[in-house]
């Protein structure tokens, strides 16, 4: 399978082509940036798709992040996706944040829980916890930074996303420390395409993944389907 991943929902601009049957990333590339997704993405993409030497036509599948993150930056990947998608007649599937993060951990077959976690300011963040083996053990939520802590009880955590750091600032003196921390701005693209590649487009839709209601709502755009935020 030929996927083409991309992500704008955090701290990055990232494209990448992956050839599974190949297992080999035939092209990447990932900017850092907060801001100017929209004017950076359509360009990146358009180097790696020649980079790649793949038609869009020749790809089986894109994926795309969902959130949660940038309501704005979330939603121009999506829009990029969806309009790649319609327009080389190829399915879109959608990844979270959390779940990409947590990917190349669980792909470790370590034996402790992990818990993916991004900023979402305001003392809070959006977490999730899997076990060692990608199994749920707490579903996506936003929730205050001490109550993340509390998944400590599940066992002594891998922390990923860009809060992790966060997390273990605040980690309780009396507890074990997390067993490992893995802060990264944005996840790792080429994961983003191998969860794309493991999903279908009925069990992960391209829509946003928000946890809360946006503070402002953007003009409408046909391309996605924004009526009603996925919340855990």
């Amino acid at each position: 399978m030929i996927i083409l991943a991309i992500d704008t929902a955090l701290d990055a601009c990232s494209a990448a082509v992956l050839d599974t049957a190949a297992s080999k990333t035939i092209a990447l590339e990932s900017q850092p940036m907060k801001r100017g997704h929209a004017e950076a993405l359509m360009p990146l993409i358009a180097r790696v798709m020649k980079g790649s030497g793949i038609a869009f036509t020749a790809l089986d599948r894109i994926a795309v992040t969902t959130g949660p993150g940038s309501f704005t930056g979330l939603r121009v990947g999506l829009s990029a996706a969806r309009g790649i998608a319609l327009a080389a007649g190829k399915p879109v599937v959608g990844v979270t944040t959390l779940t990409a993060y947590a990917a190349p951990v669980v792909a470790e077959n370590g034996e402790h829980p992990i818990i993916s976690a991004i900023d979402a300011r305001h003392d809070h963040v959006y977490f999730q916890v899997v076990s060692g083996d990608g199994s749920p053990l707490v579903k996506p939520k936003v929730a205050p930074i001490a109550e993340a802590i509390e998944a400590a009880q599940l066992g002594t955590p891998h922390l990923v996303g860009n809060a992790a750091k966060i997390l273990a600032d605040r980690w309780p003196a009396e507890t074990a420390p997390p067993f490992k921390i893995d802060t990264q701005a944005a996840p790792d693209i080429t994961w983003v395409a191998w969860v794309g590649a493991a999903v279908s487009p009925e069990a992960a839709p391209a829509r946003p993944f928000y946890l809360r209601t946006p503070d402002a709502k953007p003009p409408a755009n046909p391309l996605l389907d924004v009526a009603q935020p996925t919340a855990s």
